[in-house]
């Protein structure tokens, strides 16, 4: 299990290779990326910030989860932090599992979960300049 809170832009294909495994017959990969539109909210990037210590230590704990419940192989996370522009990732997620269905079901579980239950905040940035964090 990897988890990681980073300031640094996702390298989508190293958390792949940390998630490879010789006895998983899946590799489920979930990437959340900047839109420019929430729901009639025009952005033209997101900020994230957190509680970095007990973020992680939250995601550890849904990633194990995870595990347990979904009997996957592996599940590794980065959660970016800072200014985020349009297309760029904001988290990603790997599920390594023997089978497709058990990794599929787990990273859902993971992404879910994360938004619900661990304390990292998003502000929409407009075009204009405007800031707004979401509820």
């Amino acid at each position: 299990m990897f988890v990681s809170i980073t300031d640094a832009p996702i390298d989508i294909n190293d958390l792949i290779e940390r998630t490879r495994n010789h006895n998983a017959g899946a590799i489920v990969t979930f990437q959340g990326t900047v839109r420019r539109f929430t729901g009639e909210l025009e952005v033209e990037s997101l900020i994230y910030d957190s509680y970095r210590e007990m973020a992680e230590k939250i995601i550890r704990e849904i990633c194990a989860e995870a595990k347990r419940k979904f009997l996957v192989l592996d599940v590794n996370v980065i959660h970016r932090l800072g200014k985020i522009g349009l297309g760029e990732d904001s988290i990603a997620i790997c599920v390594a599992s023997s089978h497709r269905k058990d990794a599929f079901l787990a990273c859902e579980f993971v992404i879910g979960t994360v938004k619900e239950k661990a304390p990292i905040w998003k502000m929409d940035v407009t075009p204009e300049g405007e800031k707004k964090w979401r509820d």
